[in-house]
């Protein structure tokens, strides 16, 4: 194990433009750099680029040197602005019968602005090889609370479609109009629609001191990267670290005003962003949206599986899309079947949260930008429910504040 000079200075945040661009660099040095026959992208099995900070993880040939990779990409990222790589390696395993070529010290970190390595501890002359250096991940009992805020509530589902973003909006507004401090992040990075359903799509969000300052929408303190994009058709076709990297920029780069509640509208599934949530960011609980139709709830229960795996409490299921009733003639019918809600919260046991109606109503509201519980229709007592329900469950999973955490 090696530990070269550390940086001396603290380097200032980057703008989101400074972020693509360093990450595209970071890309194609990966890309460009060969071990044996072959990039050393392909070895890659984990990615994180904090500022200056650059943490791989690695899977080398067995015959590799990790120690000369190591001072070799360090002096390749150094133009581009990387002083420190972190690696974490695991060599692949040697033929049958072959003796170990594991070597006696595995660097973990390295200075690319170094020109030269600080000698290493002579090493015990025993062939007995070091296991491989493997970097634990945070959990949710090791975060620190955020400073402003004092619940943070995710809304996931398994699978798209099934009415999360609208029900995420429609809840917010709901623990607002209870008499919380409410914001929202919108953390659907490839399909944000947070600033179209509160009507503040043509909004941007302003910079000071080089954090973002939240939107004002309808009371709601919001940030969306749909609000950083140039427009309504702008694709966002980023890989996952590009992805999570721009989640933890909204998180942290962000002067969020003392909140009760921070609801994340998550993307569907459970990929890049629910993993990188459920290690850096403290979560309180998640909400869980489903429809009635097996194949959704299937998706669903992966959700409740992985939330549960990274402790993340479930707070309940929210059932969307439940009855149906013809405007025409009122008759009522159960669309995608019944019971699917209550089964899989009777299944994990969890609270069933709510139901809610399949209506064109609550798809107009929020295609004008005016949710349900803003515009206090007929739909809008479903959600105070479901607020009230969340209030009720969800002290038991609070996280002690720390009011002397400084950013």
């Amino acid at each position: 194990m090696f530990n070269f000079m550390k940086k001396n200075n603290t380097p200032k945040s980057e703008t989101p433009q400074q972020q693509a661009e360093r990450d595209t660099a970071v890309d194609k040095v990966l890309l460009g750099y060969h071990v044996g026959h072959s990039s050393i992208a392909t070895m890659v099995t984990g990615l994180d680029r904090q500022s200056d900070e650059l943490t791989l993880d690695l899977r080398l040939p067995n015959d590799s040197d990790p120690e000369t990779i190591q001072k070799e990409l360090g002096l390749l990222l150094r133009p581009h602005g990387i002083q420190t790589i972190h690696m974490n390696v695991r060599l692949s395993a040697p033929a049958k019968g072959a003796g170990s070529s594991l070597p006696k010290a595995m660097p973990k970190t390295t200075n690319a602005m170094e020109t030269h390595t600080k000698p290493s501890a002579s090493t015990d002359s025993s062939n007995q090889a070091e296991p491989p250096i493997t970097k634990a991940a945070p959990t949710q009992a090791s975060l620190p609370p955020h400073p402003h805020i004092r619940h943070i509530i995710v809304v996931a589902s398994g699978k798209g479609g099934v009415g999360k973003s609208t029900t995420t909006v429609n809840i917010a507004l709901a623990l607002q109009k209870l008499g919380n401090r409410v914001g929202v992040l919108d953390a659907d990075i490839y399909g944000p629609s947070m600033p179209t359903m509160l009507g503040v799509d043509k909004v941007k969000p302003e910079l000071e001191n080089e954090q973002f300052v939240p939107i004002d929408a309808h009371g709601l303190a919001m940030l969306s990267i749909g609000s950083l994009l140039d427009g309504d058709n702008t694709p966002v076709a980023w890989r996952g670290p590009k992805a999570t990297g721009a989640l933890m920029q909204l998180y942290n780069q962000t002067n969020w005003p003392q909140l009760d509640y921070l609801v994340i509208d998550m993307p569907p599934g459970t990929g890049d962003i629910q993993l990188t949530l459920a290690q850096r960011i403290p979560v309180t609980g998640a909400v869980i949206v489903t429809t009635p139709q097996h194949i959704a709830l299937l998706d669903a229960q992966k959700g409740i599986e992985m939330f549960n795996k990274t402790n993340i409490p479930v707070l309940g299921v929210v059932e969307n899309m439940a009855l149906h009733t013809c405007s025409n003639c009122n008759h009522t019918e159960a669309i995608f079947g019944t019971g699917g809600g209550e089964k899989i919260a009777e299944q994990y046991h969890v609270p069933l949260l709510g139901q809610l109606p399949l209506a064109s109503g609550i798809r107009a509201q929020v295609d004008k930008g005016e949710p349900s519980v803003l515009a206090d229709d007929e739909f809008a007592p479903y959600y105070l429910s479901i607020a009230k329900n969340i209030e009720a469950n969800i002290n038991k999973f609070a996280k002690p504040v720390d009011d002397k955490r400084i950013f």
